[in-house]
């Protein structure tokens, strides 16, 4: 088995020195860059190859869900494992749906980080073991089931309605708002709800604030 190149991306430089020495007591792994935001990563990448990016999900600058989606438009074979201290099934389920490989928790990474590189490399997908055990084995289906490594899941209009639903807006303001019917706003959540596989819409709503939707209305 020939070398796997790895790239870190974290704010705090000795999170980035612990997870480095940990990787490097496997022979067949090495770290070959580190960037202290998803920016820096992006532009790391374009010139340094890499098989497997770790991410941090609370970055400065670009944060590390939406930095999984710009990795695999310079990578698109690159893997990805999430590390980081959330724990919530909206940040799990809008990783994997980026595009995500690997979700594992910062408390874990001691015991954790070694068997889930080795589980990537592998085509597997990872999940840390204190998540695996704490959510159902159909919401984990459902979320590692969205990677499709684009991150775009809904369409453009349902993402709109889907910041608006975020946003506290009734179907019938949004229907206003966008000229269409009432029943057709309906139809649109219905249908964000089925590909999610998402049975309450205080879940979607988490679903959208998860993947950055809820933080502006659209104009």
């Amino acid at each position: 088995m020939g070398i796997w190149r790895i790239v870190l991306a974290d704010d705090h430089a000795l999170i980035r020195h612990g997870v480095k020495k940990m990787i490097e007591e496997n022979p067949t792994l090495k770290v070959v860059g580190e960037a202290a935001d998803g920016l820096e990563l992006i532009e790391l990448l374009k010139t340094t190859p890499a098989d497997l990016a770790i991410l941090d999900i609370s970055m400065p600058n670009l944060r590390g869900i939406e930095a999984i989606r710009e990795v695999r438009k310079i990578c698109p074979q690159i893997k990805v494992l999430m590390l980081t201290m959330h724990k919530g099934e909206q940040y799990l389920c809008s990783s994997f749906a980026s595009g995500a490989d690997g979700y594992l928790l910062k408390e874990d990474s001691d015991t954790e980080l070694l068997p889930a590189i080795d589980r990537i490399r592998q085509g597997e997908v990872y999940i840390s073991p204190n998540l695996a055990g704490e959510f159902p084995e159909d919401v984990i289906a459902a979320c590692s089931s969205r990677n499709d490594g684009s991150g775009e899941i809904l369409t453009p209009r349902e993402k709109q309605i889907l910041q608006m639903v975020a946003a506290g807006v009734t179907s019938r303001d949004i229907a206003d708002k966008l000229d269409i019917s009432k029943r057709t706003v309906e139809h649109h959540r219905a249908n964000m709800m089925k590909k999610l596989n998402i049975k309450r819409v205080a879940d979607l709503v988490k679903y959208a604030i998860g993947r950055g939707l809820s933080d502006t209305l659209p104009e």
